[in-house]
Formats: structure tokens, sequence, C-alpha cells
């Protein structure tokens, strides 16, 4: 105890809190700024009404198994309907004529949070 007691205690640096606190703070803002910024940029990106001005687009895809699926392509003003598979690639189907307009479907309505989590407990 009394070698606890000569030994000369280690100052301790001076901390000033609300400072440190403050820097934090800004810090997160900083990154959630970023992070709204990431996601606006690319909403940006990829919002453009012409791809490039490109003949060619994909309008839809829908997988059909494991590794096949099919492809709605619209080429030159028609659409044609592709699938793809092991073996390659093949045309289905050539539709005639201009493209429907997409309808307007109707929004089912959204589960509420309680019940989606009470599904996803009980899996």
């Amino acid at each position: 105890m009394i070698l606890a007691l000569a030994l000369p205690v280690a100052a301790t640096p001076d901390i000033n809190v609300g400072g440190e606190l403050v820097r934090v703070l800004l810090s997160l803002l900083g990154i959630i700024a970023l992070i709204f910024a990431a996601g606006w940029f690319s909403r940006r990106l990829q919002a453009r009404a012409t791809p490039g001005g490109r003949r060619m687009r994909c309008v839809e895809t829908m997988s059909v198994g494991a590794r096949d699926r099919l492809m709605l392509v619209d080429a030159d003003g028609k659409r044609l309907l592709i699938g793809v598979g092991q073996g390659g690639m093949r045309t289905l189907h050539v539709y005639e004529g201009v493209a429907p307009a997409p309808e307007a479907a109707p929004q089912p309505p959204i589960a509420p949070f309680g019940d989606v989590l009470a599904r996803w407990k009980r899996k």
C-alpha cells in the first residue's frame, strides 16, 4: 500500500465530452447524407427515358425453372419472346404490331407490419 502511494499517478488527458459527442454526431449525419446522395444518384442514372439511344431493350424477364427463363425483348418496334436455358437461346414468338400500353394494375393492399413480423417469426 505504501508502494501505491509512492508511485506518481499518471495524468489523465482531459477529454472534452461535448466536443467528442458533436464530432460523432456530425460524422453520423455526414454518412447518412452520403447514403441518401448515393441512392438519389443511383435512381437518377436508372431513370433515363431512352437507354442510350439503343434500338433494343429487355422489357421483362421471368424465371421458369432453376436455369431456364423467359425474356421479352423489344427490338425495332417488335417484341420477341425468347427462351433461355442450358441449351442456349431460342425465339419462341414474335409479336407483330404495336406493343400494348401497360395497364395500371391495382396495387395489392400492404400487409400491416405486425402480420409480416408474425409470419417471419413462424419461419
